[in-house]
């Protein structure tokens, strides 16, 4: 079969979907929701993976799906002069497990887990992908690397997050 692209073309009839049509919102205890969304620079929309359950069956291997998997999601951050963002984070964590006294002050689960929104837009500005991620939490705010030689930029940092499972609105 030769390579034809009026057939390709003709598959993405609507363009192909654009990576940097997205927003995020965090629901954070400590605040800095408003600012997060419009400082998250960089996501992902959540992996899938199935786990595997091997077991044999008169000498042949046998593979059955085993349970859902879901891998830590990470965001990248712009940071502002106000710290606003990184604080909360901070914060949140710290309400988990305190630097001095290694003491959780959240109240639980129910205390620091949160949720979070992953939606992936059209060029027509429409919701066409909508991820919910459940039992949210961070569990890494990582470096900002401070350089001198560093002009014309603006710091970056990233979050890591653990999660119970995630949802979009043609799974459930």
């Amino acid at each position: 079969m030769a390579f034809n692209i009026a057939d390709f073309k003709s598959r993405l009839n609507l363009g192909g979907a654009r990576a940097n049509l997205f927003d995020v919102q965090v629901s954070n205890p400590f605040g800095g929701d408003d600012k997060f969304t419009f400082t998250c620079k960089a996501a992902q929309l959540p992996a899938s993976t199935m786990g595997l359950v091997e077991t044999f069956y008169f000498g042949r291997q046998v593979k059955m799906a085993g349970d859902r998997q879901f891998a830590e999601w990470t965001v990248t951050i712009l940071n502002d002069e106000d710290f606003v963002v990184r604080d909360a984070m901070e914060r949140w964590m710290n309400s988990m497990n305190t630097h001095n006294g290694n003491l959780e002050v959240s109240g639980g689960a129910s205390g620091y887990k949160r949720d979070a929104t992953v939606t992936q837009y059209g060029k027509a500005g429409n919701k066409i992908k909508n991820y919910k991620f459940q039992g949210l939490f961070p569990t890494e705010v990582s470096t900002i690397d401070l350089d001198w030689s560093t002009n014309d930029a603006i710091e970056e940092f990233t979050v890591t997050f653990q999660y119970d499972f995630w949802t979009s609105n043609t799974t459930s």
